[in-house]
C-alpha cells in the first residue's frame, strides 16, 4: 500500500545519536520534526535537553532518550538511573541497549534483569530494547525477542546505528513474526529510502529510526511539497 509521506513521517524518529553528531544537527532535527510533524526525536542523554527544550508547545512531537547506548554493557544500575534522569528531564519514551554479551552466554536471567530494570526507571514511559541483530544469529533474535515480551516492552528494535548493519528486511520480519501483536518493532539502521520503508512498513513495522541527515534526504529530495503536510 503506497502511503504519503505526511502518513511516514508519524512513524518515523529522527535521531542525532552518532558520536559526531553536532549541536546543530540536533537542532535541525528539531525542526525536522516541527516541519514534517514526525513522531518523535532523539539525542544522546547529555543532548537530550535540547531536544525537550526545543519541542516545548508540540504535544505530537515526543522527545526519546537512550539508555545504555550503544554498547549496551553498562551495568544494570546504572541504566536505571540513566533511564530516571532521562524521565526527569522531560522524555517521553526510552530506548535501551540489551546487554549483548548476556544473551550471547545464554545468561537469560540477567538479560531480563537488565531489562526490568530500565523499566523500573522509565517509570511507566513506553521502552523500546534495541537487540542489535548484527551480532545476533536468528535464534538469539528470537531468544531476545521473547525475553523483551515476557519483560512488558513496548518495542523491540533492530539496532543502534552504529553496528556495520542494521535492519533488514530479514531480521525485521523474523522479528515480528516472532513477537506478533505481543509487542511492536522499530526498525533502526540502514533505513535510507521511501522504498525499503515501504516494504518494512508491509511486514509490521511501526517505527523507523533514522538519522537526521537521511531523514533530510528522504523528505526534500522525493518530488513532496508544503502542501503534502
Amino acid at each position: 500500500m503506497k502511503r504519503t509521506l505526511k502518513e511516514i513521517a508519524r512513524y518515523i524518529d529522527l535521531s542525532c545519536v552518532q558520536a559526531n553528531s553536532t549541536i546543530e544537527e540536533i537542532k535541525e532535527a528539531a525542526a525536522l520534526a516541527i516541519k514534517y510533524n514526525c513522531i518523535c526525536t532523539f539525542a544522546l542523554p547529555a543532548h537530550t535537553p535540547i531536544l525537550v527544550e526545543a519541542l516545548k508547545g508540540y504535544p505530537d512531537i515526543r522527545v526519546g532518550g537512550v539508555v545504555g547506548f550503544p554498547g549496551g554493557g553498562t551495568m544494570s544500575e546504572v541504566k536505571e538511573i540513566e533511564a530516571s534522569k532521562l524521565v526527569e528531564m522531560g522524555v517521553d519514551e526510552i530506548d535501551m541497549v540489551i546487554n549483548i554479551g548476556h544473551l550471547k552466554a545464554g545468561n537469560e536471567e540477567a538479560v531480563k534483569a537488565d531489562i526490568e530494570k530500565v523499566i523500573k526507571g522509565a517509570k511507566g514511559l513506553p521502552v523500546k530494547v534495541i537487540l542489535e541483530c548484527h551480532h545476533l544469529s536468528n535464534e538469539e533474535i528470537v531468544k531476545a525477542c521473547e525475553i523483551c515480551v515476557g519483560c512488558g516492552v513496548a518495542f523491540v528494535k533492530t539496532g543502534t546505528g552504529w553496528a556495520p548493519t542494521g535492519a533488514t528486511l530479514e531480521n525485521v520480519d523474523l522479528m515480528k513474526k516472532t513477537v506478533g501483536d505481543r509487542c511492536e518493532v522499530k526498525a533502526a539502521g540502514g533505513v535510507r529510502d521511501l522504498e525499503t520503508i515501504e516494504k518494512m512498513l508491509d511486514l509490521g513495522v511501526t517505527r523507523f529510526g533514522i538519522g537526521v541527515r537521511t531523514a533530510k534526504a528522504i523528505f526534500e529530495n522525493t518530488g513532496s511539497n508544503e502542501n503534502d503536510y
